[in-house]
């Protein structure tokens, strides 16, 4: 078992992925922007987080969880969506992001799509 791995959608905020690092440094969290992947489709991030094993978060709850949705039922690997909803506070999102990093594991994520908060 292993502690969930977080692959941060383009949209996603930066203060997010930032204040959990801060709460959780040894929290693996990366942004699609960082490593080149900005302008991505949200298939091909998919593909590719499964391919490493990270749980994508996202604030896009239309094309993000069509594209999961498709993956799973065509029998696709995906470790897990999250979607992050931007009415909600960054605080509420940070909170609830570091409850699935401490409180969960990985692999409880496979197939999953949850939006948050939790």
């Amino acid at each position: 078992m292993s502690r969930p791995r977080f692959l941060a959608d383009a949209d996603v905020r930066r203060e997010i992925t930032q204040g959990l690092l801060r709460l959780a440094p040894t929290a693996e969290v990366e942004s699609v922007r960082h490593i080149g992947m900005g302008s991505t489709n949200d298939a091909e991030i998919l593909a590719f987080a499964a391919a490493g094993s990270w749980i994508v978060v996202s604030h896009d709850k239309y094309t993000m969880t069509k594209y999961a949705s498709q993956r799973i039922k065509a029998g696709l690997p995906m470790r897990g969506l999250i979607i992050v909803p931007q009415s909600q506070t960054i605080g509420a999102m940070i909170d609830s992001l570091l409850l699935i990093w401490e409180a969960t594991e990985a692999e409880e994520w496979e197939n999953k799509i949850q939006f948050l908060p939790v």
